[in-house]
């Protein structure tokens, strides 16, 4: 099973990287910190705090130093950049080869058909890691030479010492990641479902939205904490003192809680579906 995973997770990997689309993702992923830094650069004459950019966690470290634009971009580009990346991936990496015709060549190999769906599925994830690594050696590179390797002022108003907050970055970015690939499973799912590539990225997209709609109705405040779309904001506890806890945990089950449903019924139906047609 894990011999045939692998094979079909490097077919996946061959394709990913074969297809332009996927590296302007990525290139989107790198320019994102960066048209952030041009936008507040030339936007310094007219915005100061604690408006704009500068009215968001950390938001105060801006041009003090450049380890706070990564995590001031996380909560600018809330949940529509990152979907919008997972869903691109997720809802064509099924769908897309149905729609071509090539699904059934694929399923005539010496692998079973759980094997090519955790081969995909292993070959989004790696798409969505690499994503995030890119966007945050990005913005921690221009940050870094527009204002500085300094020490940045956490949630609590202490300051940390630059590679402490460094080290937290890259944490923070392990944790943003977890809720996204949630996302990108029921993106999977779709494009399993579906057959249809726009259909499914218009599908996950609106899924997000409809989580983060949901996230504003105060009849539901009590389950705010517990809706997928507000893990992507679990990092905060990193930048406290003393360092709290409740959120990265609560991140850890919640983004589980929502990837597993949707990868498991994507695995039952198309391991059990007919591809001749």
């Amino acid at each position: 099973m894990i011999g045939g995973a692998l094979i079909a997770y490097r077919w996946e990997l061959r394709k990913l990287i074969a297809q332009k689309r996927n590296w302007l993702g990525i290139a989107a992923a790198s320019l994102i910190p960066v048209i952030f830094l041009i936008s507040i650069q030339i936007s310094k004459v007219t915005i100061h705090p604690p408006d704009g950019p500068y009215d968001t966690p950390l938001g105060l470290n801006l041009r003090q130093t450049g380890l706070a634009l990564d995590l001031v971009v996380f909560k600018l580009i809330g949940v529509i950049g990152p979907t919008l990346i997972a869903a691109l991936v997720a809802g064509d990496i099924v769908a897309g080869e149905d729609m071509g015709g090539t699904l059934k060549t694929i399923l005539v190999r010496s692998v079973r058909r759980g094997e090519v769906l955790a081969g995909k599925a292993l070959a989004l994830l790696t798409y969505l890691v690499v994503a995030l690594v890119v966007y945050a050696v990005a913005g921690v590179l221009v940050g870094v030479i527009a204002w500085g390797f300094h020490p940045l002022i956490n949630l609590s108003g202490h300051q940390i010492s630059a590679l402490h907050a460094l080290g937290l970055t890259v944490v923070a970015l392990a944790l943003y990641a977890l809720p996204v690939v949630a996302i990108a499973s029921f993106g999977l799912l779709l494009s399993v479902v579906t057959r249809h590539s726009v259909a499914a990225i218009a599908g996950t997209l609106l899924y997000a939205l409809a989580l983060q709609g949901l996230s504003a109705l105060s009849p539901i405040a009590s389950v705010h904490p517990y809706l997928l779309i507000n893990q992507l904001t679990a990092w905060h506890d990193l930048f406290q003192t003393p360092m709290a806890g409740d959120a990265i945990v609560r991140c850890l089950w919640v983004s589980a809680a929502f990837a597993l449903p949707p990868l498991v019924a994507a695995w039952v139906v198309f391991t059990r579906r007919d591809v001749t047609t």
